[in-house]
């Protein structure tokens, strides 16, 4: 708010969730298929943003990715006359009703469906065309924003994609544009709309961005933090590793950034707010075959994919692996001293199973509190049938102290006035500032510390302060 009489401007950092940390989940349509989980079957409760994957790009605009799923299919009390709603997406309306806080996004693009936005970003009337498409799309489907997939602006994805050297420039445009969409039809309606993004979590993909310009146009960056080894990569490697390992045998710059610690760490150098941040983690495992017995499979030559799966050769979903091969059918469990990746190796067999468990999802999580970033992401639902993997998640943020809510402050003579909700279990509040609103948390100035739920400063003579509130 603006103070008439200082000019001073007065910005706060507030928790947007009860716990003050996102829970973003994917839901693909495939679901519905041979995994036979449904919309009906997620826990919300366990999440706080569902991006439902994929929509596809055709003609240069947002498109139904598989109508049927989507759109069609029959869920028990759906009707079959003209003009009924069905599929997933009535679904996920009815659970938004249940859930009023739950935020649903379509996921657009995704690694096979990247091959137009090349297209769509290129110039004015191309942004201007899909943009508009989007705003469409969300308003007749009832979603609360757009996840933009793009695999990649900078390139490296799959063979086939439309790929130009403008693209990362173009992307930043392009979000601008479907920025510009979602603010007006907030202004129309007054229902605030989302935009995100999913990023590769390799170093040469976050700094490809220019995120000076980006940052700003997003509301959540979820970071890919997974899919850092596969059937390419020649040695066994861990998939989704917390940090890096000097012994790792392949060269830079996989060996020092190939892991989520320095994908954060990176995104954070870039400029991308804290709070902005989103860890992604997978809910899966990938099997590496004919792999030799030296060090429990670590870091060994291999030839192929393992010879089994959950719905493919080679992918395991964690409830499948909790259920049939951590600690048993010869497959025994270890935990990397250095990554802290967890995986399996059964020497009979020869094969190595990068994975992650409830312990290394725990530290994600910690790690994501120590660093205030803005939450986790994780790929993909179905692969948590238990929800074992989402109740940790939930676990680690709400232990840690929600932060105050509705804080407000006036200034009167030559102070300002501050007011929030008292936090149940809160010990004291202490309330911190910065110039700079880049500044992370936890280099702010501590102003006070306060047992009561509310505060007083002289007014400051710096034309911007950030005012942040923490319970403890």
């Amino acid at each position: 708010m603006w103070s008439r009489r200082t000019n001073l401007l007065i910005l706060f950092l507030l928790a947007q969730t009860a716990c003050g940390y996102h829970v973003v989940g994917y839901y693909p349509a495939w679901a519905v298929y041979g995994r036979n989980y449904l919309i009906t079957d997620i826990p919300v409760e366990q999440i706080t943003h569902l991006n439902y994957a994929f929509a596809n790009i055709v003609n240069g605009e947002i498109a139904l990715g598989d109508p049927y799923a989507d759109t069609d299919l029959f869920y028990p009390g759906d009707c079959w006359d003209p003009g009924c709603e069905r599929g997933n997406f009535h679904q996920l309306r009815i659970l938004k009703e249940q859930h009023p806080t739950l935020k649903t996004l379509i996921s657009v693009g995704g690694w096979s469906w990247s091959d137009y936005f090349s297209d769509v970003a290129l110039n004015d009337a191309s942004r201007e065309l899909f943009a508009a498409s989007c705003a469409e799309f969300i308003v007749l489907h009832g979603f609360d924003g757009v996840d933009l997939d793009w695999e990649y602006p900078d390139g490296g994805g799959e063979g086939g994609n439309i790929e130009r050297p403008e693209d990362a420039a173009n992307f930043i445009l392009l979000c601008a544009r479907i920025r510009h969409k979602l603010d007006s039809l907030e202004a129309l309606d007054g229902h605030a709309r989302l935009l995100t993004m999913a990023l590769g979590a390799s170093q040469a993909h976050i700094t490809a961005l220019e995120w000076i310009s980006l940052a700003p146009l997003l509301d959540l960056v979820n970071v890919m933090c997974y899919d850092f080894s596969g059937a390419w990569s020649g040695t066994t490697l861990f998939d989704a590793p917390l940090f890096p390992d000097p012994a790792n045998p392949i060269g830079e710059p996989v060996r020092s950034t190939f892991n989520s610690s320095s994908a954060m760490q990176t995104c954070i150098a870039e400029g991308i707010p804290r709070a902005k941040i989103v860890m992604g983690m997978p809910f899966y495992g990938k099997g590496y075959a004919n792999v030799g017995d030296n060090d429990h499979g670590v870091y060994q030559p291999f030839s192929g994919v393992s010879p089994h799966g959950t719905w493919q050769n080679g992918f395991y979903d964690y409830s499948d692996l909790t259920a049939n091969y951590v600690n048993q059918n010869g497959y025994t469990r270890y935990v990397h001293p250095v990554t802290h990746a967890p995986y399996l190796h059964n020497p009979a067999a020869n094969v190595f199973i990068t994975y992650d468990d409830t312990a290394s999802i725990r530290e994600k999580c910690q790690y994501i509190v120590s660093e205030s970033l803005g939450g986790a992401m994780f790929w993909e639902i179905t692969g948590d049938r238990e929800a074992a993997l989402m109740n940790e998640i939930n676990s680690v943020f709400a232990a840690t102290v929600p932060a105050p809510q509705s804080l407000t402050v006036f200034a009167a003579g030559d102070s300002l006035y501050f007011r929030w909700n008292p936090v149940p279990g809160a010990a004291h509040y202490s309330l911190w500032s910065s110039a700079d609103p880049q500044t992370p948390h936890g280099e702010y100035t501590l102003e006070l510390v306060t047992q009561e739920s509310s505060a007083t400063l002289l007014l400051s003579n710096d034309p911007l302060r950030v005012f942040h509130v923490t319970a403890e």
